[in-house]
């Protein structure tokens, strides 16, 4: 385990103690919110029956949602807490979850080819380097396979509500693929009571240019199917600026990007770093 697993994996902990908003088990989904959890532009189809990888994805809310449309369903997390969210929600759900504890940069626990959907909510920007992790879902990817990554918008990585200056939201952050950002969790990622004087170390987060996101998809055999700029937790331009509401009204924060997995048209996964 390197100094940035590390990092998360103390982090996570001590989010989850505190019941944070991404630790907290989804349970009360049925089939259509479930649907609309991890497939709101339709384009998985029938998943009954998939293979699916919910990759850096603990916490007990899409594991569950792919497990109620019938997949059968692997979540790996480096967080253990994390991951005994998604066995709580799969008991609460009489589900089957399969929990394994990994890095994400490090999927041979798997066998290749093991899975038809490789879901990844955001977590990629946790590591410095995405190109490793998409050729690591490439190894573990059926041909025809779909993969959803959730990101940074690279743009604004690392903007927050205290970035506001009285007429917009200062750019602090080179634009420089990896670079390392740090800052502060925003008021509703937890309750401060909850904590007490125990400080949560913030977020340590790597900018992942568009063409690093982009260009590492097609290296690896991804063909881009959709590309969605998320404006999430009610976006309001007339909100007061400097709140959550204003900022993602002006920046939308973060992509979410649909592929296929097509080897046979880019080339893709050769089992090796060459």
């Amino acid at each position: 385990m390197d100094e940035v697993a590390r990092y998360n994996t103390v982090r996570w902990q001590a989010l989850a103690d505190a019941d944070a908003l991404f630790t907290r088990p989804a349970l009360a989904l049925d089939s259509a919110s479930a649907r609309e959890m991890v497939d709101p532009q339709g384009l998985l189809g029938d998943i009954a029956g998939k293979d699916v990888l919910c990759l850096a994805g603990g916490g007990g809310q899409q594991s569950v949602a792919f497990a109620l449309l019938g997949a059968h369903v692997t979540v790996v997390d480096l967080s253990s807490a994390q991951l005994a969210r998604d066995r709580e929600a799969a008991t609460h759900y009489g589900t089957a979850v399969e929990a394994i504890q990994a890095d994400m940069r490090d999927l041979s626990q798997p066998p290749v080819q093991a899975f038809d959907i490789v879901y990844q909510p955001y977590a990629l920007n946790f590591v410095p380097e995405a190109r490793i992790v998409i050729r690591e879902v490439a190894r573990v990817l059926r041909p025809g396979g779909r993969y959803y990554l959730h990101c940074a918008n690279p743009f604004f990585s690392g903007i927050g509500t205290r970035d506001w200056n009285g007429e917009g939201y200062t750019l602090r952050h080179p634009y420089v693929a990896g670079a390392e950002m740090t800052y502060n969790d925003e008021t509703w990622v937890y309750d401060r009571g909850k904590v007490g004087e125990t400080r949560i170390p913030g977020p340590r987060e790597y900018r992942h240019t568009l063409g690093a996101l982009v260009n590492g998809l097609i290296e690896q055999g991804f063909i881009l199917l959709h590309l969605s700029e998320f404006k999430d937790l009610h976006p309001d331009e007339s909100a007061d600026p400097g709140t959550w509401s204003h900022l993602t009204a002006i920046a939308p924060l973060w992509l979410a990007f649909w592929s296929v997995y097509r080897p046979d048209v880019l080339g893709g996964y050769t089992g090796s770093d060459d």
